[in-house]
């Protein structure tokens, strides 16, 4: 019997995880943030009153076995005058499944099943959840995009509704062997799926180890001047008496110019492997060199990434 997989995540980040992961002999259940209001996928919210499906697109698609050209077709966007101006076609047919079946988690089954996905995908709920930030200096932000685009220094996350989980998420993570945080934008597309009431609990029965994938890069406001160690004790701090069991980390060394250009274009900066304190949290690091550099930006190699995810998992 295959170990079981839990990826929470949302956005770009999950889905490279996802990519290589799926090839190997593990069930993976991923569930996903549903609160992005910006783009198409914002677009789509305010029409049809629905649930975020961008990052569920990504991911499926990511997980899918079909061929290469099908999965561009799914990302494909419009580029015309008209209303369809910017909408993935991926988007539109989730959308338009949803209006036949009047479920997000039954729309993601059909499109998982037309696009041979053997994997799980399930949405952190099948609320039109609104998240919201608290600022160091007080402010309140509402709205992913909002947050995202703020670049003062968060201290919290926090959902303007108290969500309702899909039972098939807790039920995944109940049943987990392993949980992964993986990379991707720290309180817009990670906690976000562990801020509700009833997550936090289902984390903290299960029995799974939890990892965390850090990301490479810092984002500004959020993660500004993090090293490891910082990102583990922003969602330790979320997770009530549970914490983060193992951390995975890249210690590629990065050409200066590449630092120069993101520093400068971006506002990011290398996140740095802080052994001592990380020591101090008790957390096992587990480090490589993780990064690729492709048309000009660092991504996670996914096959190398994967490798350390199953290598870890079948000595847990």
């Amino acid at each position: 019997m295959h170990k079981k997989v839990v990826v929470f995540g949302g956005g770009t980040g999950i889905s490279y995880l996802l990519k290589g992961l799926k090839d190997f002999p593990v069930d993976i259940t991923a569930i996903i943030t549903v609160a992005d209001n910006g783009g198409s996928t914002g677009r789509l919210r305010d029409e049809f009153n629905i649930p975020a499906v961008g990052d569920i697109r990504q991911v499926i698609t990511n997980l899918s076995e079909v061929s290469p050209e099908i999965k561009k077709l799914m990302s494909y966007r419009f580029s015309t005058y008209s209303d369809f101006d910017g909408h993935a076609l991926g988007n539109l047919i989730l959308i338009g499944m949803h209006e036949i079946t009047g479920s997000l988690k039954d729309s993601i089954a059909c499109l998982s099943e037309l696009l041979d996905v053997r994997h799980k995908v399930y949405p952190i709920s099948e609320d039109g959840l609104t998240l919201m930030a608290e600022t160091v200096d007080g402010k309140i932000i509402e709205g992913e995009k909002e947050i995202t685009a703020n670049h003062d220094i968060k201290k919290r996350v926090f959902y303007k509704e108290e969500p309702k989980i899909t039972k098939e998420a807790i039920d995944a993570v109940l049943e987990a062997d392993l949980i992964i945080f993986s990379m991707g934008s720290l309180y817009t597309s990670i906690l976000p799926n562990i801020i509700g009431k009833e997550m936090r609990r289902a984390i903290r029965n299960s029995k799974a180890k939890l990892m965390y994938i850090c990301n490479a890069m810092t984002q500004p406001g959020e993660t500004d001047d993090f090293g490891v160690s910082d990102h583990i004790d922003v969602i330790n701090s979320y997770l009530d008496k549970r914490k983060i069991d193992v951390v995975v980390a890249s210690n590629t060394e990065i050409d200066q110019s590449i630092i120069d250009k993101y520093r400068r274009e971006e506002e990011k900066s290398k996140v740095i492997i802080d052994y001592a304190k990380l020591d101090n949290l008790g957390v096992e690091v587990i480090e490589s060199d993780l990064l690729v550099l492709d048309d000009g930006t660092l991504k996670h190699d996914s096959l190398l990434l994967s490798t350390i995810v199953f290598s870890y998992l079948m000595r847990i």
